[in-house]
């Protein structure tokens, strides 16, 4: 199994998803950086993920990682939550984002705002003002959920 898939059966199995990996350089640190979601919905909202829970999970995968490492040298291991705004860069991330307020930029430079309804294979379905646009997942240059206050 992969380091990826190592990680996704430790957050698996305390009842929360795997959203991403990244390994990002900040302030001459290198950072490997484990997001978090949880699986439940509440009153038609993601649940959040607890500070205890990512404690938790950077105590269970720090292990895993001194035997498999995710970069040579040294770096630090964050676990968290992606937050209520986040970047969608893959399938999975809308597939994970259903029923909330995405923003995407589309390769014509159009702006698109609504509620992603559903993922069907490579089409995204986006609900605005009773209407919904069916978007080519290929076609979104930039994408993220966004919260209205």
């Amino acid at each position: 199994m992969s380091l990826q898939g190592d990680i996704a059966s430790v957050v698996k199995s305390v009842d929360l998803e795997l959203y991403d990996t990244v390994v990002v350089n900040e302030n001459d640190e290198t950072i490997f950086r484990i997001s978090v979601i949880s699986p439940e919905i509440e009153n038609g909202k993601r649940k959040g993920v607890s500070l205890d829970a990512c404690v938790e999970l950077t105590h269970l995968i720090s292990p895993l990682l001194d035997v498999t490492p995710p970069v040579s040298g040294e770096y630090r291991l964050e676990v968290g939550s992606p937050g209520i705004e986040r970047k969608l860069t893959t399938l999975e991330h809308f597939k994970k984002s259903l029923g909330e307020n995405v923003s995407l930029l589309l390769d014509e430079k159009v702006k698109i705002k609504g509620r992603l309804s559903k993922v069907e294979g490579n089409r995204l379905f986006v609900e605005k003002e009773g209407q919904t646009e069916e978007i080519d997942f290929n076609a979104v240059k930039k994408a993220k959920t966004y919260f209205e206050w």
